[in-house]
């Protein structure tokens, strides 16, 4: 996952709205978004690598979602797979800030990552390569590959588009939520991060939604939960950036 917009307890009617993009290699065996056979309460999509996930919700409201760190010198292979973070979230009962300060002490098992847990209530983040966990305060917030609200140019422009939609919605319709997201232009060289890759593929990884010949955004994501905890799940998988399907949910927390 590349880019989180999500917008937290500042509606009259929603709790928490999200929306959000996987980017990985097009090659990468991932499959869509459905509940676990072998954790029936967890609502992800999941990578049949690692058998982890990126993003994901439960029955009982509890989410969670990551990202990678952006840098040469934390993208080397780790001891263990990022997306197992999400999974063993969802998976607990553990309190988010009990998973958080447990994750702290394993740091070193991973590479640079961001994440993101808690619930409907209340969500905590934290990066491993700036080592904080920090209570998310309401409004909207925006996560790419370096830490929470770093004004890249995509999360600088997805945060104020899904604040200026939902600050001026009662009722949040996905369909908007994805249009946000899908937006594919590039931001000014000027205005560019300088992560250690290289400015050609800085252009190519500036916008919200990725194209590039073998790698960009494979999925992405909305998710709603509203005051009487109903919650909305719609995931769009795409095929070198094609939309291909769209597979959707309802259910209120248990």
């Amino acid at each position: 996952m590349c880019l989180i917009n999500f917008h937290l307890n500042d509606h009259p009617n929603y709790k928490l709205i999200v929306a959000a993009n996987r980017d990985e290699f097009y090659g990468r065996p991932t499959a869509p978004a459905n509940f676990w056979e072998d954790e029936p309460h967890i609502l992800a999509g999941r990578d049949l690598v690692q058998m982890g996930t990126w993003l994901g919700v439960t029955k009982q409201g509890r989410f969670a979602a990551l990202t990678n760190f952006r840098d040469p010198d934390h993208m080397q292979a780790g001891t263990y797979s990022r997306g197992e973070i999400v999974t063993n979230y969802l998976a607990n009962d553990i309190s988010a800030t009990s998973f958080l300060h447990t994750l702290k002490q394993d740091k070193g098992k991973y590479v640079g990552f961001n994440v993101i847990v808690g619930d409907k209530d209340q969500l905590f983040h934290y990066n491993n390569v700036h080592d904080e966990i920090t209570e998310i305060a309401p409004g909207t917030h925006g996560l790419s590959n370096d830490t929470l609200n770093t004004p890249w140019p995509k999360v600088t422009k997805g945060k104020k588009n899904l604040r200026d939609y939902v600050m001026n919605q009662e009722k949040i319709q996905p369909d908007e939520l994805f249009e946000i997201i899908s937006d594919a232009e590039h931001a000014r060289d000027e205005d560019l991060p300088e992560t250690g890759v290289g400015i050609e593929f800085e252009r190519k990884l500036s916008p919200l939604f990725i194209q590039t010949p073998d790698y960009g955004t494979r999925s992405s994501t909305v998710l709603l939960i509203d005051n009487q905890d109903n919650v909305t799940f719609h995931e769009r998988v795409y095929d070198k950036g094609i939309f291909k399907k769209e597979n959707q949910f309802s259910f209120q927390m248990e």
